[in-house]
């Protein structure tokens, strides 16, 4: 563990990086000893920093949902990361890749929960009866620290998130059977991932189900309205200027994303 004062210098060192657009040293090589609880503090520093420049929390994301990814970063478990109003982004909008330091994206589903969900215990099927809608998404993720990292850096950066796309059509989650939305993502008009959110913990319901547990000792609780990305059901893309991308959800309809 790292001791309160070196986890407020941690949430600068961050801050300062996503601002300038320039990537810090890795935070487990300038904090010896750091670890994943710690890694959580440095999170919710950062953005309460923001909350109290003005931004406003909408909601989470749940990431390393895939088995493959858990191994990759050496955890048994997702992770999670803070969505505020700041960072999303319309349907087809341009972005300066500039503004980022390795921009990626993904295909995701959003949920937009109509009553508040509070762990423990919360199963599958609270999860489904809490939500209003379903819709598809697209992650924008970024690295404010170098690469390669471990899983601290990874948590203590926002877990990647850096902005949010949703659009195409909304459904209720009992509407559609929501293992087998499937979506195909292409970059400049050429197929790069496909994938279906069975991928995403077996059901992407399960991911909200594990945050609102996660939460619980913490006293958090997921509220209504907010809105939650469920997980990758796809490896991440990466966005360079010039890139368009378009991410095509069958019957939900597609999103759009360019990058100048």
């Amino acid at each position: 563990m790292i001791s309160d004062a070196d986890r407020r210098k941690a949430a600068d060192i961050l801050l300062t990086a996503e601002r300038d657009a320039r990537p810090a040293p890795q935070l487990a090589k300038t904090f010896p000893g750091l670890e994943i609880a710690d890694s959580y503090a440095i999170q919710a520093l950062a953005a309460q920093a923001k909350i109290a420049a003005g931004a406003r929390l909408r909601g989470h994301k749940i990431g390393l949902t895939s088995k493959a990814m858990q191994a990759t970063a050496g955890i048994g478990e997702p992770d999670y990361g803070h969505l505020l109003d700041t960072m999303f982004v319309p349907d087809g909008a341009t972005l300066p890749a500039s503004r980022f330091i390795v921009p990626r994206v993904e295909v995701e589903l959003a949920f937009v929960l109509a009553s508040p969900l509070q762990g423990p215990g919360v199963t599958l099927e609270d999860v489904l009866r809490a939500t209003e809608s379903v819709m598809p998404a697209l992650e924008l993720i970024d690295g404010r620290t170098q690469y390669p990292r471990t899983i601290v850096d990874n948590i203590a950066d926002n877990a990647a998130a850096a902005g949010v796309v949703t659009g195409g059509r909304a459904v209720r989650p009992a509407d559609v059977d929501l293992r087998w939305v499937a979506a195909i993502l292409s970059r400049n008009g050429e197929v790069e991932e496909t994938g279906v959110s069975a991928g995403v913990l077996g059901h992407p319901a399960l991911g909200i189900a594990w945050l609102a547990n996660k939460l619980a000792p913490f006293g958090v609780r997921l509220e209504a309205g907010h809105l939650l990305l469920a997980g990758s059901f796809t490896r991440t893309v990466a966005a360079r200027a010039g890139d368009a991308f378009d991410a095509d959800f069958g019957p939900l309809g597609r999103l759009s994303l360019h990058f100048s």
